[in-house]
């Protein structure tokens, strides 16, 4: 026997009666055929579904079996002697395969399974792993070639749907646009088939309609005509699979009373049938649908349908990736009570807006704070003054339209963005604004009048960045609130001489330092499983001779704009250490303390060292110190905010992100911080039990988290339905007024021992010197590498 592969053989036999014949120079190709056809033999041959031949040296057919002949649309392989490749196909592939044959016998060496591909007589591409041998005559001439082809399509095409899955799967992980995406996908789908044009809608799920997501070859006059459509059960094939979640295959359009509404459409385009599946979430929800049209009346085959479903499996994962991401876009980047823009897009709205500045339209900014919101609050309860709040951001809505951006700051402030003809057009504006604002408000049956101190800033008069001109605003709106309250005042220069009050503070804030009046207080963290104190968060506390006990609120950003905050964080950073490792010494339970670090620290040079520093001091394990870092801080240069805070997790300080969802990270930039904790934002927290979005952005944010190998902490707890609701999805901690106030260090060890003596008496362990899921290695000698 001669093996021609590792699978399948010739009988030895035949070759030598074939070598024999074509060594035989007075015999013709049609009678060396005639010799191999004993009908055993040639039934034999017939029955073997690799495709088995033997060539002259002019790479003419000797002999065929029937699976080559039928590849080439011909009933039997004696149809094929005395052609060549050039009679089969067209010039390019021909010339390949008679240049590889002309090589094998040429050099007399054997090609092995060499991968080759062409159309068969339907017109598929089918490829081949073929093996061709050079035949001797009895005297070691070579006088021909053998060769065998196995049909590996299906595995090709295996091959080549794992590839393009892999390489869709990698632009999903890097945020390529969707629409990009979806085009991959269906230009991939288009190339495997014959005839088909592929379509993605994506569904609306406020509004129940499909929209256009991709359609590359789609005839753009169609897909127009279909945008916007509705689901509903008689709606074509894509309205009606996304409203019935099943597969709706139409075989012909023009005789389906679905297509009633657009069979025209389809008609004038040539579209005869149209398979529609639904793209389904991994929680069973209604993402768009995925169709295949023809012009041909039929049904899908086998391949179309498994293409199918490879489609709507990756574009789900694509379309569920977008939704999560624009879910966390909207969360960092808008207000979720009033739906306006938040502070992360002001400064972009604000640089756009002087871009589009010309000579006909001029620009204002400006500061807008509600006056004595406060005490609507006291008075009627947050709900509302939450109420309150909704309703000035629509009437502002309702007179700027589409002439400006209104953004809220936050609280009871608003930033407004003015396009107009002129800067007293602007005031106008501003005007009716104030008088909107001031018109009473129905809220719980009672009447409630407020009013409102704006300060108007002009470009490039003004300022001519946005942080100047917001800046001259906020100046402008506290110099009329100082005058009286209720007013409009336009920012002039003598403004910003006269803010003695910041300059004062920031002289009280050094020798505040000096003096010692700083003091910390702790508010406890909770596991929400066990219901025990697994940490504190240390809090800034200032009490001044001059001023009494003065709020953060109004001296943080002070010292963050002196650089104060750096010599002030590194006392925190001590005196937090120092307190905890003076509650361990006194026995009580090891547990974590958490220690924010303001911008101006986290790019200081020295703040790995001040950390180094206050842990030596302190002797600290560096495992119960926790800091806590903003996402805007740790985005701004994610190379160098990897590094430093690679360097402190080395050496076993924690970290985490504060404030989450109220910036925006990229995931794949978030992976790279070596952050064990998220600490869900307050914003988020306080509407739990009143407001679905909320719930929605809490659960995405805590999914996430956990995901990501991180505990989840909500700050702001106040309510047990709160806490409930965090616990019920996986929130692992939590802090706030329901489980204790910000507290000096007295009460903090009472809590401690309290705590401790009721696990005594449970039997349980809640020691933090004993092993635990928070506690981590600590390998001090790392600490080393800061000095």
């Amino acid at each position: 026997m001669l093996a021609l592969d590792t699978d399948r053989v010739v009988d030895s036999q035949a070759v030598s009666s074939v070598v024999n014949e074509v060594s035989s120079s007075d015999k013709s190709a049609g009678d060396i055929s005639r010799s191999l056809e004993p009908p055993h033999l040639r039934a034999l041959i017939d029955q073997i579904p690799d495709l088995l031949f033997i060539k002259d040296k002019n790479s003419r057919f000797l002999f065929a079996n029937r699976a080559i002949a039928v590849s080439y649309g011909f009933e039997s392989g004696t149809e094929l002697v005395g052609m060549t490749d050039f009679d089969l196909h067209s010039f390019e592939p021909a010339q390949q395969f008679y240049q590889i044959e002309q090589a094998v016998m040429l050099q007399g060496v054997p090609m092995m399974s060499l991968e080759e591909t062409f159309k068969n007589s339907f017109g598929e591409d089918r490829w081949y792993s073929t093996t061709k041998i050079p035949l001797r005559d009895p005297d070691s001439a070579i006088v021909g070639l053998a060769g065998i082809g196995r049909d590996i399509t299906e595995r090709k095409q295996f091959e080549s749907i794992n590839q393009e899955q892999g390489s869709i799967i990698e632009m999903i992980a890097r945020n390529a646009p969707l629409q990009e995406i979806l085009t991959r996908i269906i230009l991939f789908i288009e190339s495997q088939l014959v005839g088909i044009t592929g379509s993605v809608l994506i569904l609306d799920p406020g509004t129940l309609c499909l929209h256009h997501g991709a359609a590359p070859k789609l005839p753009e006059g169609f897909w127009r005509a279909i945008d916007g459509v509705k689901i509903g059960p008689a709606v074509g094939s894509c309205g009606t699979a996304a409203f019935s979640k099943q597969a709706v295959v139409t075989s012909d359009i023009t005789k389906d009373k679905r297509w009633a509404d657009f069979a025209a459409s389809a008609a004038l385009f040539g579209l005869r049938s149209c398979w529609s599946t639904p793209i389904i979430s991994h929680d069973d929800e209604v993402l768009g649908t995925f169709a295949m049209y023809s012009a041909d009346v039929r049904h899908p085959n086998l391949k179309e349908l498994a293409l199918s479903e490879f489609s709507t499996r990756i574009a789900s994962i694509a379309i569920e990736r977008q939704r999560s991401q624009d879910l966390l876009y909207r969360a960092a980047h808008y207000d979720s009570l009033t739906g306006l823009p938040n502070r992360t897009l002001m400064e972009a709205l604000i640089d756009n807006a002087i871009k589009k500045v010309s000579d006909v339209n001029s620009l204002c900014v400006a500061f807008v704070d509600l006056d004595n919101f406060k005490l609507v609050n006291d008075d009627l309860g947050h709900v509302a003054g939450d109420k309150l709040l909704q309703t000035v951001a629509f009437r502002m809505r309702h007179v700027v339209a589409s002439s400006g951006q209104i953004i809220r700051l936050g609280g009871d402030e608003f930033v407004l963005i003015l396009s107009s003809t002129s800067f007293n057009a602007a005031a106008e504006m501003l005007e009716q604004i104030r008088s909107a604002i001031a018109q009473p408000i129905i809220i719980g049956g009672r009447n409630i009048s407020v009013s409102c101190s704006m300060g108007l800033a002009r470009y490039p008069i003004d300022g001519e960045t946005a942080i100047t001109l917001i800046a001259n605003a906020d100046i402008a709106m506290y110099s009329g609130k100082n005058s009286g309250r209720n007013t409009l005042t336009r920012y002039d220069m003598s403004m910003s001489v006269d803010r003695s009050e910041r300059s004062y503070l920031r002289h009280q804030l050094q020798q505040a330092l000096d003096r010692d009046e700083f003091f910390l207080v702790y508010q406890p963290q909770i596991d929400l499983e066990t219901g025990y104190i697994f940490g504190v968060e240390a809090l800034l506390r200032w009490n001044s001779p001059e001023l009494g006990v003065v709020s953060p609120d109004r001296f943080i950003s002070v010292a963050e704009e002196s650089g104060l905050i750096v010599p002030i964080g590194h006392w925190v950073l001590q005196t937090a250490c120092a307190q905890n490792k003076h509650w361990q010494s006194r026995g009580l339970p090891h547990i974590t303390i958490a220690v924010n670090v303001s911008a101006r620290q986290f790019n200081d040079d020295r703040w790995s060292s001040s950390v180094s520093e206050a842990l030596r001091v302190s002797g600290l394990d560096p495992r119960y110190l926790e800091l806590e870092l903003t996402e805007s801080m740790v985005m701004g240069n994610v190379e160098a905010a990897a590094t430093a805070m690679g360097r402190l997790r080395n050496a076993g300080v924690q970290m985490s992100i504060d404030d989450f969802g109220t910036g925006y990270s990229s995931l794949s930039a978030l992976r790279r911080f070596p952050v064990t904790r998220l600490k869900l934002d307050k914003s988020f927290v306080h509407e739990l039990d009143g407001r679905q979005d909320d719930r929605t952005i809490a659960a995405a944010i805590i999914s996430m988290g956990r995901k990501l190998g991180m505990r989840v902490i909500a700050e702001g707890v106040e309510t047990e339905a709160q806490r409930d609701i965090l616990r019920d999805n996986g929130c692992d901690e939590a802090q706030g007024y329901l489980f204790g106030r910000p507290t000096s260090p007295t009460d903090i060890e009472a809590l401690l021992r309290k705590q401790d003596a009721s696990a005594g008496h449970m039997g349980q362990r809640i020691r933090g010197d004993e092993p635990d899921a928070r506690d981590l290695p600590s390998p001090t000698n790392e600490l080393e590498r800061f000095d």
